[in-house]
């Protein structure tokens, strides 16, 4: 398995984390009679401050995120040219991570800038990526 490969998988298992988690809290809430499967907002809007909402949020800025690197990491992969990711493929996913966990832990102004911090290296890997892809489309 490539690094390219790695790091897809990777994407979608820190999708699905999240996921979970969101699941897990709000049947916690439920079980724990706080409140009525129908009453979560879909963007946790109704838990504003509270970790609930942050793993939403996180989860949310995942999926968003997820056409741009995860569609890079699979046009590599559909075309054979992983030799083009998997450089820095491993790196794009630990920078996602590392947002993601930031996200997670706090939405203090200093957390918000090490975020963008993380989005910004994501954001660099594609537009490198996309320039080489750029390159070798236009022979």
């Amino acid at each position: 398995m490539n690094a390219t490969v790695l790091a897809f998988v990777g994407y979608v298992f820190l999708t699905l984390t999240l996921l979970v988690a969101i699941v897990s809290s709000r049947t916690l809430i439920v079980m724990g009679g706080k409140k009525q499967p129908n009453e979560f907002k879909p963007d946790a809007s109704d838990a504003e401050g509270s970790f609930l909402h942050r793993l939403t949020r996180a989860h949310a800025n995942v999926v968003e995120c997820f056409p741009f690197m995860g569609g890079l990491l699979l046009l590599a992969i559909a075309m054979g040219k992983s030799v083009i990711t998997d450089p820095l493929a491993l790196y794009l996913i630990l920078a996602r991570v590392a947002q993601t966990l930031t996200h997670l832990a706090s939405t203090s102004a200093l957390a918000v800038q090490i975020r963008f911090a993380f989005f910004l290296v994501q954001v660099g890997i594609c537009l490198f990526w996309c320039s080489k892809f750029i390159s070798l489309m236009l022979g």
